[in-house]
């Protein structure tokens, strides 16, 4: 049987947003605390545009039923997970480090994925002729797309939408063993078709043919898509259907497409799990005054978006750090990473600034990867500094509060920022800080551009 092991990079909108009751003040934001806490009900703006809905896996605003929640500890945990898969990953492509292939008594060549994650942002896609509506996630760090596939074996997880039958699609059809897209998933074969299989940092997996067939992208049809149609699968997916992948490889949605959309795409991550966002694609991703940095190319690794981080800003005030922290190990921007992971030498020096212009509240105890937490309890509002992101061509992302912090509850509200353990690991833009910008990925002009306030 096919097996495809895919990395599931989305991440996770249970970091809860909140209003601002004051836009800026001298670099300050004044934060509600009464409005720390996400809604029950799910806020979705009316958007004629043609594009996917965002959700989080989470939200009132998903049509899936709710699995239940997981903890705090699980998530960032689980972060933990995709953070060490995707830095082992690059490490074991640059030569540094072997990679752990459970598939390698297999014939198969196994794809190597993240942390597959179990608080991940969803759209919906059809697959086949007649169109048949799945949930999926979707995930810059992956490339191949795909999702479960009856006749299913006995190793596939609960899915809550039913799963695809190939039979039922006048469109369907297995890609050949000897053909060029087979080589590209890392393939064996069964009889004369192709077989894929992606493995996930956490031990998530998903195996079966390699197929094609008609991809609805509302209002868009396209014929021939290629993904995988796993028959055997098992891991931490929280019930949905599978995974759209965004990835730069050749395998991806993006360059499946690029006759289309010329591999130009974006979108913009809620700011609230009550809120929705969205995933765009072609020449309409481009929004008015955004800015741009240059995607570099990083002989470590093809796999993933990279970016020239170059550094902080904590109220509007620079941080000294040397610009060889960041360039050391690199940056990739990831929208499966819940938390931004950054150089230990920056790290620092965020947290000692944001400290200083926070030491009027009262600290909480550390938190998981959270080491600078504070207690609101009995506050109505509080001052937080703004916190700015750094990147080649002079681009400044000033964050909203809801990109700054990390709220377990009132009395545990934590910066929102982690620091890799050595000073050689990649760091990772990861979705937290993204939120509410419009991202867009401009691959043909080698350009990654950001919109603020965007959804």
């Amino acid at each position: 049987m096919a097996t495809n092991w895919f990395p599931l990079l989305i991440s996770h909108l249970l970091f809860i947003s909140f209003p601002i009751s004051v836009s800026s003040l001298q670099n300050l934001y004044e934060v509600d605390v009464h409005s720390l806490m996400p809604s029950n009900v799910c806020s979705s703006p009316k958007d004629t545009k043609p594009r996917l809905r965002v959700v989080d896996r989470y939200s009132p605003c998903s049509a899936l039923p709710q699995p239940q929640s997981f903890s705090h500890e699980q998530i960032l945990s689980n972060d933990q997970l995709r953070v060490d898969s995707i830095q082992g990953h690059i490490s074991a492509v640059s030569g540094r480090a072997k990679n752990s292939d459970p598939l390698a008594s297999s014939k198969i060549t196994a794809q190597y994925g993240g942390s597959f994650g179990i608080a991940n942002y969803i759209v919906s896609i059809g697959i086949g002729t007649p169109s048949k509506t799945l949930t999926v996630a979707f995930d810059t760090g992956s490339d191949v797309t795909w999702i479960q596939c009856e006749p299913c074996q006995q190793y596939c997880y609960p899915q809550l939408e039913s799963i695809f039958d190939p039979s039922q699609s006048s469109t369907f059809a297995n890609v050949s063993c000897n053909s060029n897209p087979c080589k590209d998933v890392g393939y064996d074969c069964l009889g004369s078709s192709c077989l894929y299989g992606v493995l996930y940092g956490d031990g998530s997996y998903t195996l079966g043919y390699y197929a094609e067939d008609t991809l609805t992208i509302t209002p868009d049809v396209i014929s021939n898509f290629r993904f995988g149609c796993g028959q055997n699968n098992n891991g931490t997916f929280g019930g949905i259907a599978g995974l759209l992948g965004l990835g730069p490889a050749s395998e991806s949605f993006v360059s499946q497409t690029s006759y289309k959309y010329n591999r130009v795409f974006a979108y913009c991550l809620p700011a609230l799990s009550s809120s929705t966002g969205y995933l765009n694609f072609g020449t309409d991703s481009n929004l008015p005054n955004t800015q741009r940095t240059p995607i570099p190319k990083s002989p470590r690794s093809p796999f993933y978006y990279y970016l020239n981080m170059t550094g902080l800003s904590v109220a509007g005030e620079s941080l000294k750090i040397q610009s060889k922290v960041f360039s050391k190990a690199g940056t990739i921007i990831d929208s499966g990473t819940v938390i931004t992971r950054l150089p230990p030498d920056a790290y620092k020096a965020l947290r000692s600034k944001f400290r200083k212009r926070m030491k009027q509240y009262k600290m909480a105890p550390s938190f998981s990867l959270f080491d600078t937490c504070y207690d609101f309890t009995g506050l109505d509002s509080v001052l937080i500094p703004s916190v700015g992101v750094q990147f080649l061509n002079n681009v400044t992302l000033d964050l909203d509060p809801n990109g700054i912090l990390y709220v377990l509850d009132i009395s545990q509200v934590c910066l929102a920022f982690a620091s890799n353990r050595r000073r050689t690991d990649l760091g990772i833009f990861g979705n937290v800080q993204q939120r509410t910008f419009n991202v867009v990925y401009d691959v043909p002009n080698g350009e990654i551009g950001f919109s603020s306030e965007a959804c």
